[in-house]
């Protein structure tokens, strides 16, 4: 009975919310996106039969997505276009940072990964880029790349950004220090389901023209136009962005299973200490932008960590820490590296090649 679709699809969003309201008992930081990210992944990695729901999680991205869309009021939006070139600097900063990551890989597991030269450069160069993890290995799959380890260390690298930043800066008591508002704060059922119809429909397009993260930029865009027009339709409950939270919190935990930790644990374990090393020299260097930019510190840590959009402008919005210049941040830096890195990786095979 526990091997039907339904059945393990509903006891996972159990599992999930047992998960929430223990960290929310617990007071951890984003409760509603660790609980139930440590409690799938827990789980899946115990061989338990999670399972999370493709239009489930569609259904949390589009539901952030539009909470994100409404902190762009037209004064936020004139910032956010002030910082272009902070942003700029955070692209080619993301772009050597995933290089260095790839090289170091490379350094320390080409000759285990096997196969062709070609492949082994392809499995580390896409393993170590700072983008999503579908579609790095897409990437890698075209280009010969051994797939398992590209999507265990993307898998990895969001599991432990997810968990090590909110909680740091929750340790060290950073909250509300750049507390931007979203243009509305009331909710008005009749506009919520205009807003909601209108970053669907959004959502809806993107998927039909086959764009990365339809579900999130699609409805992100939807939200950001009408926002920055001045137009405040409503707030959304503070129930539906739990819920959302929830949702991709399990799609995370649920990419790991048991055969996870058994799969090349030495490519795992530099995984791992790179990741960790990431996240200081991120650290270091949303100080200094921090610095030039008059930012808070903890804000441009979010909007440089090498995490995914989505966990980082939750922690964002939870622990009110600029919501708009974090979303800004990741949004650009993932479009960027999305057409950006499969030519600059042609562009150094041809030259390695000459």
């Amino acid at each position: 009975m526990l091997s039907t679709l339904p059945v393990r699809i509903v006891l996972t969003l159990l599992l999930a919310l047992a998960g929430a309201l223990v960290c929310s008992w617990l007071r951890t930081p984003i409760p509603w996106m660790i609980g139930p990210l440590v409690a799938t992944s827990v789980a899946s990695i115990l061989g338990l039969p999670t399972r999370s729901y493709g239009p489930l999680r569609n259904v949390g991205q589009w539901l952030i997505a539009t909470a994100l869309g409404l902190y762009f009021t037209p004064y936020v939006t004139h910032l956010v276009a002030s910082l272009w070139w902070a942003i700029l600097l955070g692209i080619a900063w993301a772009l050597g940072l995933g290089w260095g990551f790839g090289a170091w890989l490379h350094w320390g597991h080409a000759a285990r990964i096997g196969g062709s030269p070609q492949a082994q450069r392809a499995t580390t160069y896409f393993s170590g880029a700072i983008g999503g993890a579908s579609e790095m290995t897409l990437l890698a799959e075209r280009e010969g790349g051994r797939t398992e380890l590209v999507a265990a260390a993307h898998s990895l690298r969001l599991l432990v950004v997810t968990l090590v930043i909110p909680f740091s800066l929750t340790f060290v008591g950073v909250h509300g220090v750049d507390a931007t508002l979203p243009g509305t704060r009331i909710v008005n059922w009749g506009g919520l389901a205009v807003l909601l119809a209108a970053t669907g429909t959004g959502a809806w397009l993107m998927q039909r023209t086959k764009r990365a993260n339809p579900w999130f930029m699609g409805a992100l865009i939807v939200a950001m136009a009408i926002t920055m027009s001045g137009v405040e339709l409503s707030a959304l409950p503070g129930w539906t962005t739990n819920a959302a939270q929830l949702l991709i919190g399990i799609s995370l935990g649920v990419r790991f299973s048991a055969d996870f930790v058994k799969t090349a644990p030495r490519w795992l374990g530099s995984v791992l200490v790179g990741t960790l090393v990431m996240i200081a020299l991120c650290a270091a260097f949303a100080v200094v932008l921090a610095r030039v930019t008059g930012l808070h510190w903890a804000t441009m840590i979010l909007g440089t960590s090498p995490g995914g959009i989505a966990e980082m402008a939750i922690t964002a919005k939870v622990l009110q820490l600029g919501v708009p210049v974090v979303t800004a941040f990741q949004v650009v830096r993932l479009v960027a590296v999305l057409i950006l890195v499969e030519p600059l990786y042609g562009w150094v095979e041809k030259r390695r090649g000459s």
